[in-house]
């Protein structure tokens, strides 16, 4: 399982830690304010920093839970219980892995993404059905939905072992999901991974007995800026003009557990509530400045790039108003469309601002 996601830190993820081991001692407590997958606060807890992980999404958030609040297996002991009697459990295996397997085997249903996203459906707001899953797996997708949602909602499972089994739902749709790249629109046909049964998997978790110094929280970051007191403040803003909230809105519905009236050709969520100000250049600024005024922190890493909406020197001209602004540059290869026009290399900035 991987993540397919915009901006997604994986190829930068030694420069900004190391970048951040660079100005704050091991042990601090860094902010990871915009934390997306999570990769970054996941590297900081490797390496015994304190983390207070914050993002819009509430799939991120379930991906921060997963990588930030577990300091043993999940024993799943309700869960077991109650399934024990319906399914036959394998004494070879964990908990997890039990749990895993049952999942996997819930009885298909042709519900909300069957009929909203796979092509066998009749969805309610355009006339042409929607591509995103087989229709097999969309049935897969409903019928394990429902069975967390009501392992929820009857208190079987935590709080803890219902963002657990989320994270898996979702990696594992990200997985077989007929897009190119975002969730902005399927393609036409069926093919490569699309093609493949839905098949959750149990995550390798990082344990260790810290869960305690983390916090997770969700909401935007400019409200949530005066609520946090760290060493240091790492953010990775959105660079272009492409909302997340749109860009994600199937894995935001998996991770709400709803069903939005789905919107338009692509079938999106609304999404105005989760509308993110750093993809607008006339509101990026503000956005910036209140995140720096507001928070109790005096060192901030900003990862950016040449595709970003403004320039590195605005945005230079922008954080030298706080304090002193140092840029490190480097470059990486970077993703594009078969018919994109753009460069080969990504040239990406880390903006140190010390105030």
């Amino acid at each position: 399982m991987g993540y397919r996601y915009i901006g997604s830190k994986v190829k930068v993820v030694d420069n900004v830690i190391g970048k951040i081991t660079e100005i704050c001692p091991s042990k601090g407590r860094v902010a990871d304010l915009m934390s997306g997958t999570g990769i970054i606060s996941t590297e900081l807890r490797k390496r015994d920093y304190k983390i207070t992980a914050n993002d819009l999404m509430t799939y991120s958030y379930h991906h921060s839970i997963v990588n930030l609040k577990f300091s043993s297996s999940p024993k799943f002991e309700k869960l077991l219980n109650f399934i024990s009697d319906i399914y036959d459990l394998d004494i070879e295996l964990s908990p997890y892995e039990n749990v895993i397997n049952f999942l996997n085997n819930i009885k298909p249903k042709r519900g909300y993404f069957w009929n909203e996203f796979s092509y066998e459906g009749n969805p309610q707001n355009t006339e042409r059905p929607r591509n995103y899953f087989s229709p097999e797996n969309a049935q897969k997708l409903d019928g394990i939905r429902e069975v967390i949602n009501n392992l929820s909602c009857d208190h079987i499972i935590n709080d803890l072992e219902k963002s657990l089994l989320l994270h898996d739902l979702i990696m594992a749709a990200n997985d077989i999901a007929n897009i190119a790249g975002t969730y902005g629109h399927y393609m036409s046909k069926l093919n490569g991974r699309a093609l493949t049964e839905l098949n959750l998997k149990c995550t390798e978790l990082f344990l260790k007995p810290d869960v305690e110094d983390h916090i997770v929280m969700q909401g935007y970051a400019e409200e949530n800026a005066n609520k946090i007191k760290c060493d240091l403040c790492y953010i990775d803003p959105p660079y272009m003009k492409r909302q997340y909230a749109a860009n994600y809105h199937i894995l935001e519905t998996l991770a709400r557990g709803d069903e939005p009236e789905a919107i338009g050709v692509s079938g999106l969520r609304p999404w105005r509530d989760q509308y993110s100000n750093f993809c607008t250049k006339t509101k990026i600024r503000q956005s910036f400045k209140t995140i720096i005024e507001n928070m109790e922190c005096n060192n901030f890493l900003i990862s950016y790039s040449e595709d970003g909406l403004l320039s590195i020197e605005d945005f230079e001209l922008l954080l030298s108003n706080f304090g002193d602004v140092n840029i490190d540059t480097f470059s990486h290869k970077r993703f594009r469309s078969n018919n994109s026009s753009l460069k080969n290399e990504l040239v990406e900035y880390l903006i140190h601002l010390q105030c």
